[in-house]
């Protein structure tokens, strides 16, 4: 062992007496340790963890979700060795700590979408709380926010949503916060995205020259109680929507009937400053054809305007089955299809109006079964025997009712419309995509219908992409 060596300091006047100094036992050694020192029994016991959280969209967009139990969520947690062995719990009144030791009840409870586990000490603490879903800034939790969000996104509605977790005794996100979520984050951010996306779309076709458009109007339900009209532009080369307007009812005074015409006018307007509109097709609405006609408001505006070629063939459908319905005209509904699919080819062949009159006035001599006369002829090939409709007699009441039906001037007027022979199909085919994010059974306040609208034109864009 070695030696012990105690030296006083040279300025002592008087040498110390080790003899007499106080002794000093274990129990009053000092290890410099501080007074607010924390307990090493609960220094020891390791830190729960915080609640997920999402700071940033790449935290919660695209990661994998699953469907969960109660039972199983409180199987796992029964099964695992909690971390912590004692409750460490401040009482508000003493400010001392609970110290409960284990084993904690384990409460699994719903909020929302989520599943919140529990464990609570004997005497009510919660020990630690843990959520099956991230959390965002403010508290909301992530999966109530990305249910809402895409109940919109993917065209369905809160009510159906609902009805089907109901039935699966699943919980789910509270209504008010639905439309909250869809109001504050949803609605803007469509319009910015479709803004976005259509100002890409007219950047193209202005490069590509003259443009034709197709234009036509979908009401959000039939007959004359319509609240919106949604009138859409198709690009016919491209088959891209290029403008949708939303007109409510109480833009028009609550008249139903002017709602596609103000559509059409400011989708016109819109695009005649965006683009070089050549033609602008539109179906045979007459509050639209007048506004091209010697007195309108685009007379002078140098787009020229046809009429759909399935719209022109349906109305001379209609003309024949009504002029069918009358006394000696019965015959007529074994023409009407001949007739109609007539209308077609000389419509399709014809480069002028000359054209296509020649053409036309010549049904009147086929239904007789006259095929050659003094100023044409018809262009079919030999007809087989056996096989031809019953003729229509020359000079009977049948014949002069098909004569004011061909002949009618009012109509052969507006037959120049139709010779550049366009169809609007694929706008027909686009307005039965908006079914699936706006359905005619169910009502929506103005923004969320515009919303959902422009999903359906970016979901149909896409496609042509």
């Amino acid at each position: 062992m070695p030696h012990i060596c105690v030296r006083t300091g040279g300025a002592l006047k008087t040498p110390i007496c080790l003899e007499s100094l106080q002794e000093i036992t274990m129990e009053d050694t000092v290890h410099d340790a501080p007074d607010n020192a924390p307990d090493k029994t609960m220094a020891d016991m390791p830190t729960l963890p915080e609640a997920a959280k999402v700071m940033v969209a790449d935290d919660i967009i695209g990661h994998p979700a699953s469907i969960v139990y109660h039972d199983s969520l409180k199987q796992l947690a029964e099964y695992l060795i909690h971390p912590v062995s004692m409750c460490s719990a401040k009482d508000p009144n003493r400010k001392t700590e609970c110290r409960a030791p284990a084993p904690f009840e384990i409460n699994v409870r719903s909020r929302g979408t989520a599943a919140i586990v529990e464990w609570m000490c004997p005497r009510g603490h919660t020990v630690w709380k843990w959520a099956s879903q991230p959390i965002f800034k403010y508290g909301m939790l992530a999966g109530d926010f990305m249910l809402s969000s895409n109940i919109l996104l993917s065209g369905n509605n809160y009510a159906k949503i609902s009805l089907l977790l109901k039935f699966m005794n699943m919980g789910m996100v509270e209504r008010s916060t639905f439309f909250r979520i869809q109001d504050s984050y949803c609605v803007d951010t469509i319009n910015e995205f479709w803004d976005e996306k259509r100002a890409s779309v007219i950047t193209q076709l202005k490069s590509k020259g003259p443009v034709i458009a197709l234009g036509d109007a979908r009401m959000d339900s039939p007959g004359f109680c319509a609240q919106y009209c949604t009138y859409t532009v198709m690009d016919n080369v491209s088959k891209q929507i290029i403008c949708m307007v939303n007109i409510d009812k109480h833009e028009t005074m609550r008249n139903s009937v002017i709602m596609e015409k103000e559509g059409f006018m400011r989708a016109f307007d819109t695009l005649c400053e965006e683009l070089n509109i050549e033609e602008f097709c539109t179906d045979a609405h007459s509050q639209i054809s007048a506004l091209f006609n010697n007195k309108g408001k685009y007379k002078d505006c140098g787009v020229r305007h046809t009429l759909d070629m399935w719209h022109g063939s349906k109305c001379l459908g209609k003309r024949i089955h009504a002029a069918g319905q009358q006394r000696g005209c019965t015959i007529f509904q074994m023409w009407s299809k001949d007739i109609c699919n007539h209308f077609w080819y000389c419509c399709k062949t014809a480069d002028t109006y000359e054209d296509f009159f020649d053409r036309w006035a010549g049904l009147l001599h086929h239904v007789t079964g006259e095929h050659a006369w003094a100023l044409g002829a018809c262009q079919h090939g030999p007809l087989v025997e056996g096989r031809e409709k019953e003729w229509i007699q020359k000079g009977s009441v049948a014949h002069q009712r098909l004569t004011e039906v061909v002949l009618d001037a009012r109509w052969l007027k507006s037959i120049h419309k139709y010779l550049h022979f366009r169809s609007t199909a694929e706008l027909e085919s686009f307005h039965n995509h908006i079914l699936m994010y706006a359905s005619k059974r169910f009502c929506f306040s103005p923004p969320v219908y515009a919303a959902r609208v422009m999903l359906a034109g970016l979901d149909y864009n896409q496609c042509w992409v």
